[in-house]
């Protein structure tokens, strides 16, 4: 594609190595950085040499010690809000009747497309609305079958995700946050509390965690020999991600700053000594 566009010479990079290079810009002394890069989908992690000494060296591919990543990010943070304050109003965790005269839970597998914005849009299948048509004849509440084949029968995946982020957003800068999403007969009100959120996302961040210990095992490093952790994109301003670093390698060692363009930044300054 990019040979299509009239670019001769196509390279990739890491994105946490590229937010490193933008990072080093502004170091006068070396230092061993860990990089964590928290994207929509996935967060990547870099441990690598920065400084002077580096730039330097004409190749720098020994300065970068190991890489990582998880597929766990911005994207998994909105899923968590969806399942437990959106979900809920929609249908989840309640029970429908067959034709058989047996009591089944709603299938969870709807709501587990819910919780993906881009799986939402699939629901709207001829099958997936036949099943909804079904479950709703036997629901024991009816009006939340009724929400959610709303939802999907009008394509408001984004206008509810919308509202998620703003939740999440929300979360990160106070205390509490008021989830609202009205499209009637949708109708979801719903304080959310930071330290619930954190709760419901505390096993993406043990997957985070047990990412960063394997990185720094297989590098060889321990925390203390880190210098410095270079934190960038959006989910990098959740407090339970900033305090997951901070629990292992101290409040002191986290640096930021133009969490939101320094990756691309950094792949421009690559593109330049290239």
């Amino acid at each position: 594609m990019g040979r299509q566009a009239g670019f001769e010479h196509v390279s990739f990079e890491f994105e946490p190595v590229a937010a490193a290079y933008q990072y080093e810009q502004q170091l006068d002394h070396d230092e061993l950085v860990l990089i964590g890069d928290f994207g929509g989908g996935t967060s990547d992690f870099s441990l690598i040499r920065l400084g002077p000494s580096a730039r330097r060296r004409d190749q720098r591919r020994d300065d970068i010690l190991g890489v990582d990543g998880v597929p766990i990010a911005g994207d998994a943070f909105d899923s968590t809000i969806v399942r437990h304050a959106v979900a809920p109003s929609l249908g989840l965790g309640s029970t429908y009747r067959t034709a058989f005269d047996q009591t089944l839970a709603v299938p969870l597998w709807l709501y587990e497309r819910l919780e993906k914005w881009e799986h939402l849009s699939f629901l709207k299948t001829k099958q997936t609305m036949e099943t909804l048509r079904r479950v709703r004849f036997g629901a024991a509440e009816p009006a939340k079958i009724d929400a959610l084949v709303h939802l999907v029968n009008d394509d408001l995946g984004y206008y509810l995700y919308r509202a998620v982020e703003r939740t999440k957003f929300e979360l990160s800068e106070q205390p509490a946050s008021t989830f609202d999403f009205k499209d009637p007969p949708v109708a979801i009100t719903r304080t959310v509390q930071r330290g619930e959120f954190e709760t419901w996302m505390r096993p993406k961040l043990e997957l985070l965690t047990a990412c960063i210990d394997r990185l720094l095992g297989r590098c060889g490093v321990q925390p203390a020999d880190v210098d410095s952790v270079f934190l960038t994109g959006g989910s990098s301003f959740v407090p339970a991600v900033r305090h997951l670093f901070e629990e292992t390698f101290g409040a002191a060692r986290l640096r930021g700053g133009e969490e939101l363009t320094t990756v691309a930044r950094g792949l421009a300054l690559r593109a330049l000594s290239a």
